[in-house]
């Protein structure tokens, strides 16, 4: 990995080291992956160091993250409010997983401002706004795992590391990455990659725990999206998938059952960009995919307020109906991809 400012790190460490009270890891709010298999990893190698840690996440997260060491004990913001706020509270350092604006955690977002002591911030996603005493954000790095893996190894904290750690972390790379189908051009990562294989680790059981062991109902939703709530347009090299609220309720949906959906589309030879709207109460969420140089980090910061990586991006919509989302959709699709370059 490029040489990440050292004096970043060394200012961590510096702070752990002196550091006496608890530490609060806040992922983002409807945490994927990434978030808490880098808040899971990060907290396991603090305590085996001897820090008092505990991680608190805005909302849940989906069951399918559950085998991961340390995910029972996550607080919920939005379930226990009281005993977040008291360990906020007791805590003299914060650090902000896998987000680059405040406004990511939620109703978190106002503790997060007021919070006297020490934030640190740990990212992957560009342009990240200034609201933490200390900044490490890379977003030439994978994922937040990826960067937070370098982060450990750095402070010298590796000793800290175990099987259990280096499966968290694994699991946010190998999420975040789509099982290493985008943000994976920089070496660095299969190194990573390597260095956590040998704590040792078994990369196919995880993908067994992730990818492998949805419910019925979510495989029979997802045989109605690809048939029947899928449009192609293939002259704009594009796809949609929608997911109205009666065909989730139709298919026992819990919240996770649509994870990876969005991915499917660019399986069709010529799609090169894919969008997902998933109807949740009052918003449609977005998510976007593409390949290769084609970025959607624009469009979801121009059109879905939202933002993300190159290749994988999301965001939301209020206030308007999934119809009028799709419609708006098709209307754009030949603005959104404008700038789209056939790929030789």
């Amino acid at each position: 990995m490029k040489q990440i400012e050292n004096k970043l790190i060394v200012g961590l460490l510096t702070e752990l080291k002196t550091l006496e009270t608890p530490i609060v890891i806040i992922p983002h709010m409807n945490p994927d992956g990434d978030a808490i298999g880098s808040s899971l990893g990060l907290c396991r190698v603090l305590k085996k160091s001897g820090k008092k840690v505990s991680v608190i996440a805005p909302d849940s997260f989906p069951s399918f993250y559950k085998w991961m060491t340390g995910s029972s004990d996550i607080i919920l913001y939005n379930k226990d409010k009281k005993k977040a706020d008291e360990k906020i509270k007791e805590a003299g350092m914060i650090i902000c997983m896998d987000f680059n604006e405040i406004s990511r955690t939620g109703d978190m977002a106002p503790v997060i401002e007021k919070f006297k002591g020490k934030k640190i911030l740990i990212d992957h996603h560009p342009d990240p706004q200034c609201f933490s005493d200390i900044t490490i954000s890379y977003s030439e790095s994978s994922s937040s795992a990826e960067l937070t893996f370098h982060i450990i190894n750095e402070m010298g904290y590796e000793k800290f590391m175990d099987k259990e750690s280096a499966e968290c972390l694994y699991c946010g790379i190998m999420t975040d990455t789509g099982s290493f189908d985008y943000s994976i051009r920089n070496p660095e990562t299969f190194r990573s990659l390597s260095d956590l294989i040998k704590y040792p680790i078994d990369p196919i059981e995880i993908h067994h725990n992730v990818f492998d062991t949805y419910s019925e109902d979510r495989m029979r939703l997802l045989g109605y999206c690809l048939g029947e709530g899928m449009e192609v347009f293939p002259e704009y090299h594009a796809a949609m998938i929608f997911l109205p609220r009666e065909i989730q309720k139709r298919f026992n949906y819990i919240k996770g059952d649509n994870e990876g959906f969005v991915n499917y589309p660019l399986s069709i030879k010529g799609i090169r960009f894919s969008v997902l709207f998933s109807e949740i109460k009052d918003q449609v969420k977005v998510s976007l995919r593409s390949t290769g140089s084609f970025s959607v980090i624009e469009i979801a910061k121009d059109y879905y307020n939202g933002g993300g990586h190159c290749n994988a991006s999301g965001g939301e919509i209020s206030n308007m109906s999934l119809e009028k989302v799709k419609d708006q959709f098709r209307k754009n699709l030949p603005e959104y991809v404008k700038n789209m370059k056939e790929e030789e």
